[in-house]
């Protein structure tokens, strides 16, 4: 299989071309599309650091969640340059891909949670610019946000934060990663008993507080590692090509 092939299924199955409103330049940002694929790797953000560990394991392509390239182009130079510069030197594509991976109902970061919290069956939630995102549901049975923070991986360390005035005992949430802090209003709109996310503004707290809501903020990092994850996991599964995963935590 060649990198073209493997990029243009991963788009297809992803559905980019239905989010044309993303900022971020999704698909193939930095392309070598003729090289065989042998080896992937998967990240959530594509940095120098994260680049470099693609290249020296030998990876073909690096797929990430957050890309270089947003809105309008910018100039390549400085530490912009010495991305690029690394990942073509190497031969290394880079593949991003951003909203799509988070509303895509099987591989994306908000369908993963749910299915990491033992959710079923989970419905659309979250709307943006006509778009719904995330997934609310019920969890398989009640737990305490503790719980919940647990199963997902959520610390301290990863930049969690908990915003409690609501029900102790957590029946149904609505999950939207990232920075969906501000759509916590749509939780409260639902009836929802928690909102998941991965950071919040300062000013959410008041409204949170209220409505007796509770908020669980995982840390942006923290929350969207599952897409990047889940995609790994296919290209192995049916790919058959030998992938990893490349964690570059930020704490944020």
């Amino acid at each position: 299989m060649f990198v073209k092939e493997y990029t243009e299924d991963l788009s297809k199955r992803l559905m980019i071309d239905s989010f044309p409103f993303d900022i971020s330049l999704n698909g193939v940002q930095i392309g070598a599309p003729d090289r065989e694929l042998k080896k992937a790797a998967f990240a959530v953000d594509a940095s120098f650091d994260t680049i470099d560990r693609a290249a020296e394991n030998g990876a073909d392509i690096l797929v990430v969640h957050h890309g270089l390239f947003w809105g309008s182009p910018i100039a390549i130079t400085d530490s912009h340059y010495r991305r690029v510069k690394r990942a073509i030197d190497s031969g290394l594509t880079l593949f991003a891909v951003h909203l799509p991976l988070d509303a895509h109902p099987m591989y994306g970061n908000n369908a993963q949670m749910a299915l990491t919290l033992g959710m079923k069956e989970f419905d659309p939630f979250g709307l943006y610019k006509g778009v719904k995102l995330g997934f609310k549901g019920h969890l398989p049975f009640p737990m305490t946000i503790p719980e919940i923070a647990r199963l997902l991986g959520f610390s301290s360390e990863g930049g969690m934060q908990v915003i409690k005035f609501g029900r102790d005992m957590i029946d149904t949430v609505g999950i939207i990663s990232g920075g969906g802090g501000d759509d916590v209003d749509q939780a409260i709109a639902e009836g929802l008993d928690l909102f998941i996310t991965g950071t919040a503004p300062h000013e959410i707290f008041h409204t949170v507080k209220e409505n007796g809501m509770n908020l669980l903020a995982g840390g942006h990092y923290r929350s969207e590692v599952f897409g990047v994850k889940a995609l790994m996991r296919l290209t192995e599964r049916e790919f058959g090509v030998e992938s990893f995963f490349i964690n570059a935590e930020t704490g944020l």
